[in-house]
């Protein structure tokens, strides 16, 4: 529990052996319950995870919104919920930048922008860097928000989160998490985080087809989202 507020952390995971026990060892003692949601790994990420303490919930639904959404199922109650990637590129360990202004209640919302912060070299691809400009570009000029980043990051009240109504399956949850907080007025704030070059291969960034495929879920939420179709 931190600061009267029960924690719940969801790391969606996708053959992440080699990171997902690092992960794991480097969240803060605070945390109440970590959940690995396992989006039908080949490897030993469930089997490790499990041992270093985690719950395991497996969504074989491949998506990284399907594997957000059967972690956030498996919740017991928490007041905030953070989310996080299984492959040790965000800091764990930078987890009160994000909890602590819900805690004391001068935000709903807050998104670790690895943008505004340390991402180390190579960290960022160049197609990662420019899909977040133009998103948040777009939101901008949309919604009037202010925000540099869709780092994955990010924790958020479980009501408000409750209240999103959250849909997409795919690569758009971390925009559509953005924008409708935007839409719902809720306070949303960006703090900068530090990011690293992963342990492993990227299943989206790392390659042409899957950044392509992550930038077009993106920029269909944020169209279906304008024209206010979902």
């Amino acid at each position: 529990m931190y600061k009267g507020a029960r924690i719940g952390v969801v790391i969606p995971a996708l053959d992440e052996e080699r990171a997902i026990g690092r992960v794991i060892a480097d969240i803060p003692e605070w945390v109440d319950q970590v959940i690995v949601a396992d989006n039908g790994s080949s490897d030993r990420t469930a089997e490790i995870a499990e041992r270093a303490g985690a719950r395991i919930v497996r969504e074989h639904e491949r998506g990284y919104g399907a594997a957000c959404q059967a972690g956030i199922g498996v919740l017991d109650a928490a007041d905030i919920v953070v989310f996080l990637d299984g492959d040790y590129s965000d800091c764990p360990a930078e987890m009160a930048a994000l909890v602590e202004p819900i805690a004391e209640r001068r935000a709903d919302f807050v998104v670790g922008s690895r943008v505004a912060g340390k991402a180390q070299r190579g960290a960022l691809t160049p197609q990662q860097r420019f899909g977040n400009w133009l998103a948040c570009l777009l939101m901008r000029r949309l919604w009037g928000v202010a925000y540099s980043d869709l780092g994955p990051f990010r924790a958020i009240r479980r009501d408000s989160l409750d209240g999103l109504k959250m849909v997409d399956r795919k690569y758009g949850w971390t925009v559509e998490m953005q924008v409708k907080a935007a839409k719902a007025g809720l306070k949303c704030l960006e703090v900068p985080v530090s990011y690293r070059p992963r342990i492993g291969t990227s299943k989206i960034s790392g390659t042409l087809r899957g950044s392509f495929k992550a930038a077009i879920g993106i920029l269909g939420v944020i169209a279906r989202s304008a024209l206010n179709t979902d």
